[in-house]
């Protein structure tokens, strides 16, 4: 057995360690709103809420779960700054995805003020839409 053998092997076995969502809410494909006509559809008909660094559109769906889309748009800067944006508002979701209602199509839309936004500034404009949206669930405790 080869040294790139034993490499690849081992690295099958630490991917397969992780293969659920680890402390957090599943962001899976079918959890991504992908389809430009959807996005459409929430922005017209949806409900928003705005904050300094993000705006969250909503609108119900029916399929009993949440289903997130995510819009950096290339006014905030190189694509290197644009997904590191985009990778921190997956990963709110990801942490506080259990504590929102479910049952809901969110698009979250990065402003201006997300660039220089550190995470917990981020974390804290998200959750304050999410609750003056009325999606935050009351029940669970953090």
């Amino acid at each position: 057995m080869g040294q790139t053998e034993v490499l690849h092997r081992a690295a099958q076995s630490a991917l397969s360690a992780f293969s659920g969502p680890v402390g957090g809410y599943d962001l899976n494909p079918g959890t991504s709103i992908k389809r430009n006509g959807d996005f459409h559809r929430i922005y017209a008909r949806g409900k928003s809420a705005v904050s300094p660094c993000v705006v969250i559109y909503c609108r119900k769906n029916r399929l009993g779960t949440n289903r997130f889309g995510f819009t950096v748009s290339k006014k905030l800067g190189k694509a290197v700054l644009r997904n590191r944006i985009r990778r921190r508002l997956r990963e709110i979701v990801r942490l506080n995805g259990e504590r929102t209602e479910q049952g809901y199509d969110l698009i979250l839309v990065a402003r201006g003020r997300a660039a220089e936004a550190d995470y917990h500034r981020l974390e804290a404009d998200v959750l304050s839409c999410l609750e003056r949206l009325r999606l935050m669930k009351k029940d669970v405790k953090t």
